[in-house]
C-alpha cells in the first residue's frame, strides 16, 4: 500500500506562520531576548538536532546575507519537526523559505515582468507581473528546497507549488490578448479573447508547470500538491482550470493533488469530472460546520457537498478539512472524528478519505497550529477505533 492509499491519512497543507526571530533576521532586523528564547524554547520542544548553532548565529544578528540563508535553514527545520511531532503521515516544511505563492513562480519563468506591488488580502502583498511574452521555465525552482528536506525528514514529504491557472488569473496580459479596437462585435471579441486566455494558461501548463514538476521527479519528489486559489475566480474558465491541470501532469510519475480555496464548492461541478489526473482534491469544509458532535447531516451541514466528491468518476480520494483555520479554537478530537466518520459513511471506503485542515495554518500561531493538528491526529485514530481500523 502506497502512502497516499492509506486510510484516513493525514497531512498538512502548506504554510505555516514564520517565527519572529526568523522574519527579524532575514529582514536584517535587530533581536529580543524573547526571540532567542522562542528558538530555544521549540527547538528544544521539537528536538530539533544542533539548534544551539541557531542561537548563536541569533545572537550576533543582524546576520549578513549568508547569514540569512542559513537562518532560513533553520527555521525550515523547525518547521518540518513540528509538523512532524504532531503525528502526520505527510509533511512538509510549512513553506518557510518562501516568501509568497506567485512570486516565487514567476521570478523562475521566462516572459513575464513585474509591474508592481498589489495587496492580496488584510495587509499582505504580493508583486504583480504582465505576461509579456512566450511563457518557458528559466529554471527549476523549489528543487534546492526538497532536496534539503529530503535528506532530512523521518515522515513522507508532499510538496506544494503554485498551479497554471492561478499564474495566469493573477497576471496581467500583454502579450496573448492585446486588442484595443472596438470595431468587431462584442462576441468576436469575447471569442479571440477567451482563445487567447487559454494559450496564455496552457502555455504556463506545459511549458513552466510541467517542466519544473519533472525536475521535482528527477529529485524523488512522489506527491506533489498543487494550488489553486484562483480556480473558482471565473466560473466560465472552470473547463479551463480543469484542461491546465491535465496538461500540467498527465503522464508523469507521480501523485497528483490539488488545493481548492474556499469557495462555493457548487461552482466546479460539472468541470472537475473532467479533472481525471488529479488524485485527490483537498477541500475546506469545518469553517462552514458546527461545532456540535454527531454525526448526521443536520449536525454536519458543512459536509454535505462531499457527495459531489464521491460521485467524480475516477474516484480521486478526498482531502477532508477538518480544522478552522480561521480561529483559535482546538478543535476536540472527538469533533474531529465525528466529521470523519460521517464522511467515511458518505464515501464507504476509508482509503479514499484523507483528513487534513481547511487551508495552510500561517494566520495562528505556533502554539495554537501546534494543538489543533495534534487534535487532529488523535481525532483519527478515535475515528479508526469506531470504524475497526
Amino acid at each position: 500500500m502506497t502512502t497516499a492509499m492509506k486510510p484516513l491519512l493525514t497531512h498538512e497543507l502548506g504554510s505555516l506562520a514564520k517565527p519572529g526571530w526568523r522574519v527579524k533576521a532575514y529582514a536584517g532586523k535587530p533581536l529580543d531576548d524573547r526571540d532567542i528564547e522562542e528558538a530555544r524554547s521549540w527547538g528544544e520542544r521539537l528536538r530539533v538536532s544542533g539548534y544551539e548553532e541557531l542561537l548563536d548565529l541569533l545572537r550576533h544578528a543582524p546576520p549578513d546575507p549568508d547569514e540569512r540563508q542559513e537562518v532560513a535553514r533553520w527555521s525550515s527545520r523547525y518547521g518540518l519537526r513540528f509538523l512532524e511531532s504532531t503525528g502526520l503521515d505527510v509533511v512538509y516544511d510549512g513553506e518557510q523559505r518562501r516568501s509568497e505563492m506567485y512570486q516565487w513562480a514567476v521570478a523562475h519563468a521566462n516572459g513575464f515582468e513585474f509591474r508592481g506591488t498589489v495587496r492580496s488580502f488584510d495587509n499582505k502583498y504580493y508583486s504583480k507581473a504582465a505576461v509579456v511574452g512566450p511563457v518557458s521555465l528559466q529554471e527549476p525552482y523549489h528543487k534546492q528546497e526538497f532536496a534539503f528536506l529530503k535528506g532530512l525528514a523521518e515522515a513522507d514529504l508532499k510538496i506544494p507549488i503554485t498551479g497554471a491557472y492561478t499564474l495566469a488569473d493573477w497576471s496581467f496580459d500583454e502579450h496573448y490578448f492585446t486588442e484595443t479596437t472596438l470595431l468587431t462585435s462584442t462576441a468576436e471579441r469575447k471569442a479571440r479573447r477567451t482563445a487567447a486566455r487559454r494559450r496564455f494558461i496552457l502555455d504556463i501548463a506545459r511549458n513552466l508547470i510541467r517542466p519544473n514538476l519533472e525536475a521535482l521527479i528527477s529529485l524523488g519528489a512522489k506527491w506533489i500538491q498543487i494550488d489553486e486559489p484562483g480556480g473558482s475566480t471565473d466560473p466560465e474558465e472552470l473547463d479551463l482550470f480543469t484542461e491546465s491541470f491535465n496538461a500540467s501532469v498527465e503522464g508523469l510519475d507521480g501523485f497528483f493533488s490539488t488545493h481548492l480555496c474556499f469557495s462555493d464548492y457548487e461552482l466546479f461541478f460539472p468541470a472537475i469530472e473532467a479533472m481525471t489526473e488529479c488524485q485527490q482534491f483537498v477541500v475546506g469544509f469545518a469553517n462552514n460546520d458546527t461545532r456540535e458532535l454527531g454525526v448526521s447531516d443536520e449536525a454536519r451541514p458543512g459536509y454535505r457537498i462531499i457527495k459531489r466528491f464521491r460521485d467524480l468518476p475516477y474516484r480521486p480520494a478526498l482531502g477532508l478539512g477538518v480544522l478552522d483555520i480561521h480561529t483559535d479554537f482546538i478543535e476536540p478530537p472527538e469533533l474531529v472524528r465525528d466529521r470523519i466518520l460521517y464522511a467515511v459513511e458518505v464515501f464507504g471506503d476509508p482509503d479514499r478519505v484523507h483528513v487534513t485542515p481547511d487551508c495552510g495554518l500561517r494566520t495562528r500561531s505556533w502554539d495554537v497550529s501546534h494543538a489543533k493538528l495534534s487534535n487532529m491526529v488523535q481525532g483519527v485514530e478515535l475515528a479508526k477505533r469506531d470504524i475497526g481500523l
